[in-house]
């Protein structure tokens, strides 16, 4: 690798290797009239804490789902690298050591990774804006990357398809108890993002019974809904 590197202002410091993987990284495909048998990209991610402003992200978990099913050939998981991390009380809930962030990928490395994984692909995630802010927050920081991807909010999708379930603002494990779900591991990425898949599956299967089966319907109901919500307020 070249150990040429480009750096001007504030904007992040990269090899030219990863400057070229930056360029050729896909852009995001119109949503158009997709279908839900269409590539989603799940992910989860663990973070040194909740502030959106000041906290990171440590890992990133991810699956895919494609045509109707979970591809458990497309995987992602990585642990990034962060100086200086020390334990907090977020330790305690995701469980990553110290010593495992300290052995982590470099972050540039890491996030180029994941975004040639997720290509043109849309995302989904269990509360995804704060994962959708995160995410752009560090590819901005370390990639200078600007991220336009199409995120899907498993948590809205749910109660617009499921409105009697009763589930209320119990979280991901309200979804996963009401479905009869079992998770592997609460918190750590790469088992979040499978159980979110799952949960996802079921509710897809739902919008086609439905007919909500592309995604343009499918967001045209959401943005219904948080219109409701807010005039209800």
């Amino acid at each position: 690798m070249s150990t040429f590197t480009w750096l001007t202002g504030h904007k992040p410091a990269l090899t030219e290797a990863q400057l070229k993987r930056r360029q050729q990284l896909a852009e995001a495909a119109p949503l158009d009239s997709r279908t839900l048998q269409q590539r989603f990209v799940v992910l989860d991610l663990e973070t040194s804490g909740l502030n959106m402003r000041r906290d990171v992200v440590l890992s990133i978990g991810a699956v895919v789902i494609e045509n109707s099913a979970i591809d458990l050939s497309q995987q992602f998981e990585c642990t990034l690298q962060r100086e200086g991390h020390q334990a907090s009380a977020s330790t305690l809930i995701h469980g990553i050591a110290p010593s495992e962030i300290a052995m982590g990928e470099e972050p540039a490395e890491a996030l180029l990774a994941f975004m040639e994984f997720v290509g043109d692909s849309p995302l989904l995630a269990f509360h995804a804006e704060f994962d959708q802010r995160m995410l752009a927050r560090a590819l901005k920081q370390s990639l200078g990357y600007r991220l336009q991807h199409a995120f899907f909010d498993v948590a809205e999708i749910a109660p617009l398809l499921c409105p009697k379930a009763g589930v209320g603002n119990a979280g991901l494990d309200g979804w996963t108890q009401h479905f009869g779900l079992q998770v592997q591991q609460r918190h750590h990425a790469s088992a979040d993002a499978l159980v979110t898949a799952e949960l996802a599956l079921i509710l897809f299967s739902k919008a086609r019974q439905q007919a909500l089966d592309s995604l343009p319907v499918l967001l045209q109901q959401l943005n219904s809904r948080r219109r409701k919500l807010a005039h209800s307020i």
